[in-house]
């Protein structure tokens, strides 16, 4: 079946939708993205044209969620840029730990495949490990959230193999926190145990999820509009308890967004804490 190409209307309309849905802003001369990333699942539903893909949209909600796990981008590694990790062990956990805690609830907002809480979940188990009694070993509890309900899949089974399971993987870690499973490795229970995976767009209010003492959302601001960075800057603020710490991708940024947050550096890069008021 041959796909016929996306019309200048078409493409307007699609970015709407796609906007409208999810918050991901695409730019003006994102055609052949969009024809390449939706040309397979076209063909897959029988839609033959983009003009009628349009039409489907509004009446399939599995090919809309499809759609939208297509057009999301979830490329992601353990211990992604490091920093935002050692911060976690070496400064928060610490700070945290002096008010004697009964529970510390951290966010991973956009968490694709899992990578991220799962490596979080290490920090806590090897803080716990290295500073016994500082915090309850059971403590520590991971929300984790996204909007496409195909990698959260992946993320809750836990089993990566290949490339997904060694990119930024220190072999240690993979011994200490992985079962192998023939080609495959599995997360052990034990990192498993502190996570709770929700299907969340981050459109959605966030009231239900509670408050937090760190939100990590990386690498995902980059494709929202400058009003939507705003509001959701805004609303994680509220999201967090007092002094929390709010941990951006390394090339994304507050500034312009809010003004709830002090900018912390850290060894290799930058974190940002709320405001006391």
């Amino acid at each position: 079946m041959t796909i016929q190409n996306i019309t200048a209307e078409e493409y307007e309309k699609f970015r709407t939708f796609l906007e409208n849905s999810s918050g991901i802003v695409l730019g003006d001369n994102k055609h052949y993205l969009v024809t390449s990333r939706l040309t397979r699942l076209m063909k897959e539903f029988s839609i033959p044209s983009f003009s009628e893909l349009l039409q489907c949209i509004t009446k399939n909600t599995v090919l809309r969620q499809r759609i939208m796990d297509a057009m999301t981008t979830n490329e992601t590694s353990w211990f992604r840029d490091s920093y935002p990790y050692d911060i976690l062990k070496e400064k928060i956990f610490p700070e945290l730990a002096k008010n004697k805690p009964k529970e510390i609830k951290i966010w991973s907002a956009a968490c694709s495949s899992g990578q991220e809480p799962y490596s979080i979940s290490m920090m806590a188990s090897e803080f716990t490990a290295t500073n016994p009694g500082m915090i309850p070993i059971d403590a520590v509890q991971i929300v984790a959230t996204d909007i496409s309900s195909t990698v959260l899949k992946s993320a809750i089974s836990g089993v990566y193999e290949g490339l997904a399971v060694s990119r930024g993987l220190p072999q240690d870690r993979k011994k200490r926190f992985f079962k192998e499973n023939n080609s495959s490795w599995e997360v052990i229970p034990e990192i498993k145990k502190r996570i709770i995976y929700r299907e969340m767009n981050l459109m959605q209010s966030y009231t239900l999820l509670g408050k937090f003492d760190v939100i990590y959302c990386r690498n995902v601001l980059i494709y929202f509009s400058t009003k939507l960075k705003k509001d959701i800057m805004y609303r994680m603020a509220k999201a967090l308890k007092p002094n929390g710490y709010l941990i951006l991708g390394g090339s994304e940024t507050i500034s312009g967004y809010s003004d709830d947050f002090d900018l912390i550096k850290w060894k290799s890069g930058v974190v940002y804490q709320l405001k006391k008021k």
